[in-house]
């Protein structure tokens, strides 16, 4: 392999930081700053320092292991392969094609995403296919559909932030999460904006904020309708942009207007003075933002929620401007591509709906499949996960570990167990992966080639840098193979520019059109915006009126016809059929479980920084594991006392659902009513054995951020202790 450097970029999160990888002469990967990108400028969180790690033979698997006497052994590929079309295929004559599920993960490449939904629909015809990018940003792809007629996390690049006058960040730890993000905020005060945090802990994030709105956990929904109210009574709306380019104010307004400060206050905890002060900061500049995260987003109410913070915006006009607007800020690698390509239940390439007539025939015309013999849509994430063992028989599973990464995660990981057939494809030997058939070992981000599209919309190309080690095969070869032993021997080429090709030609015309966009443009051009059709698009049908690059190289070598790519998404109008965005009416709602007697907390959980999603791949990084050894449940100084618990002490953390053990970190930064445990990890300090299943009616994202629990002391590690009751306080 060559040793010059590689531009790329980093496996982990949705930024999509830019990175340089070289394959050194003495063995090893090394991992350098690439400054050209925009996002990140060179600047990488300790996760991309280190993403080079994961690629050593030593941490990760380089052969296929099949099921024999109870245990995983080494097989060849060819036994591997034969084992899982064997097994598909026995299910699928035995039960029906809908017995088999496919399970995708927000980390694949766009290629992949496109890939494994054309072979669940084609080649197995099964309807039951969807990914744990569910677990992500669905309530805000719902709510941002539902209001503005299209879902990109971001309707503008990053580098608008630091240019607004007010950001409300609500839900969103993104000093840990993503932390070269953080940067766009502290430039964004340094330019003289002001930054509001909204989440119930005092995190890095919070820390950083001009004003830090700590509400009780499930309560974002009573916040937002709070501060709308205010916005209606000091007479802070803008007539005008509601009058032109809305509809359905009359209806929300008066939902708001319900929701008086004094009793947004006993409902979140939020004091009247600060729910002032927060609309002042909010609507007194000339442009302003709301960016939500999974703290609004992972509840049964998430879409209502969010519609609420969009409805704040469009009610002080603040979205479909220059340097205002709504944005979601997706948590995946490729969370944003792996929604708009077909891994979803209810979606097609382009982000075209399953149910929409029009949408089969252009999809299965590309397909060369009749359009009736596609599957309508199936279940979404954790409704296919409950039905396994039952419904659904077997599983071909994608770079996901629901064992630590779904609710209720102890009935899943048993749901697993129930299944005829499990097979897994990933780069390490999971928690989920344990439980499998067959595992095959497959490619990682430096092995591949491939495209992801950031929470800015920004499609972007990750280019090969280094062999894969003997043994190993890309998740595409996979699919191709597989389709071949079903009988599917074209149409699942292993080559990813193939494959991208493709693609282009099934999301051409649809909401997420890349038909404009190559290989070749990606590479020149440090990225496009989606939506970038083949042609330029018409003032009639574009969502935005600025279709030029966002200051990170034009197409300067492209064909002159090139459409350059949509950095900021409606300025002209919404995506709508009338071109007006729509207001929802909603109102406050409780939690699908709050505190009582028996459980009288509420759990929340998180990441930290140096942990990635489940850490399959994380925990194998001594550095990171140095920094982030193990979970742990924060503690309120007035509820560890009350407990009698000290820092470091063992604690259970109890729901209807089962026990979590961790020490107790103890800490003034999180409300008394509330604990929080990161979810990376598994055993019995999983937190997402706690967590509650109950699932949004609109985009079935489960409520992730808020359940009630009891929390027992275990003293010096050995004594039982005892419970802890109601703690007042906000």
């Amino acid at each position: 392999m060559d040793t010059a450097a590689t531009p790329t970029h980093c496996p982990y999160c949705a930024l999509q930081c830019g990175m340089n990888v070289t394959a050194l002469p003495q063995g090893g990967v090394e991992v350098t700053e690439r400054p050209d990108f925009p996002v990140n400028r060179g600047a990488l969180c300790g996760k991309g320092r280190t993403a080079a790690e994961v690629l050593s033979p030593a941490v990760r698997l380089t052969s296929p292991l099949v099921r024999s006497g109870g245990r995983l052994v080494p097989a060849s590929w060819e036994e591997a392969l034969d084992r899982i079309a064997g097994a598909l295929a026995s299910v699928r004559e035995r039960h029906g094609a809908d017995a088999l599920g496919v399970f995708g993960g927000g980390g694949l490449t766009n290629e992949k995403a496109y890939a494994l939904g054309k072979f669940a629909r084609v080649v197995l015809g099964t309807s039951q296919i969807d990914y744990n990018g569910r677990f992500c940003m669905s309530s805000a792809a719902a709510a941002g559909t539902r209001a503005f007629g299209l879902d990109r996390g971001l309707p503008f690049p990053l580098e608008d932030v630091p240019r607004t006058g007010c950001v409300i960040l609500v839900g969103s730890n993104l000093a840990e999460t993503m932390p070269p993000s953080l940067r766009f905020f502290s430039e964004l005060r340094q330019n003289g904006g002001t930054l509001i945090v909204v989440d119930p802990r005092r995190t890095r994030t919070a820390e950083q904020a001009d004003l830090h709105l700590a509400p009780r956990p499930g309560t974002d929904l009573a916040l937002a309708l709070g501060l709308l109210h205010l916005v209606v009574a000091e007479g802070r709306t803008d007539e005008e942009f509601i009058r032109e380019r809305t509809v359905g104010w009359p209806e929300a307004r008066a939902a708001a207007m319900g929701h008086w400060p004094e009793y947004v206050e006993r409902i979140t905890g939020v004091s009247v003075p600060q729910l002032r002060e927060a609309v002042r900061l909010f609507c007194e500049p000339e442009s302003a933002m709301v960016l939500t995260a999974r703290g609004p987003e992972q509840q049964s109410k998430g879409t209502d929620t969010v519609g609420a913070w969009i409805n704040l915006c469009l009610a002080t006009g603040r979205a479909g401007r220059p340097l205002s607007g709504y944005g979601c800020l997706t948590g995946q690698g490729n969370g944003q591509g792996g929604r708009e390509h077909g891994q979803k239940a209810d979606q097609l390439p382009g982000y075209r709906k399953l149910d929409d007539p029009a949408a089969r025939r252009h999809v299965a015309e590309v397909w060369g499949v009749d359009p009736d013999a596609l599957p309508g849509p199936g279940r979404s994430a954790y409704e296919l996960l409950d039905a396994l063992g039952g419904d659904v028989r077997a599983l071909l599973l994608m770079g996901s570990n629901p064992v630590v990464s779904a609710p209720h995660a102890a009935h899943v990981e048993e749901r697993l167990r129930s299944l005829d057939f499990l097979a897994v494809c990933d780069v390490v030997r999971s928690e989920t992966a344990e439980l499998a058939d067959v595992v095959l070992p497959v490619t990682q981000w430096a092995e591949e080639t491939g495209t992801t599209t950031s929470l800015e919309g920004r499609v972007l190309l990750r280019r090969r840098a280094v062999a894969a080690p003997p043994g190993v095969r890309s998740d595409l070869e996979v699919l191709h193979a597989l389709a071949a032993r079903l009988g599917v021997e074209k149409g699942f080429p292993a080559d990813p520019e193939e494959v991208f090709e493709e693609l282009r030609r099934a999301s051409a015309g649809g909401p997420a059109d890349y038909s404009g966009i190559t290989y070749r443009r990606l590479a020149e051009e440090n990225g496009l915006f989606w939506p970038c059709p083949a042609q330029p698009a018409t003032e009639e049908v574009s969502p935005s009126g600025d279709g030029s690059a966002s200051g990170d190289g034009g197409p300067a070598h492209a064909e002159p016809a090139a459409h350059p790519g949509t950095p900021r998404l409606f300025l002209d109008r919404f995506a709508t059929g009338d071109g007006r965005a729509r207001f929802v009416a909603v109102a406050h709602r409780a939690g699908a479980e709050e505190p009582d007697a028996e459980y009288p907390l509420l759990l929340t959980t998180g990441r930290v920084v140096a942990q990635y999603q489940s850490g399959a791949q994380t925990r194998r990084v001594p550095e990171l594991n140095a920094a982030a050894p193990g979970p742990f449940v924060e503690l309120h100084p007035r509820l560890a006392a009350r407990l009698g618990a000290a820092e470091g002490d063992p604690v259970a953390v109890v729901s209807r659902r089962g026990r979590a053990v961790a020490p107790a970190r103890i800490t003034s930064g999180i409300r008394p009513d509330t604990v929080f445990m990161p979810f990376h990890w598994p055993g019995e300090g999983r937190a997402n054995t706690l967590t509650n299943p109950a699932l949004d009616p609109v985009s079935r994202m489960p409520e992730f951020k808020s359940c009630a629990v009891r929390v027992e002391a275990l003293g010096s590690r050995e004594q039982s202790g005892r419970a802890a009751g109601p703690v007042s306080g906000g």
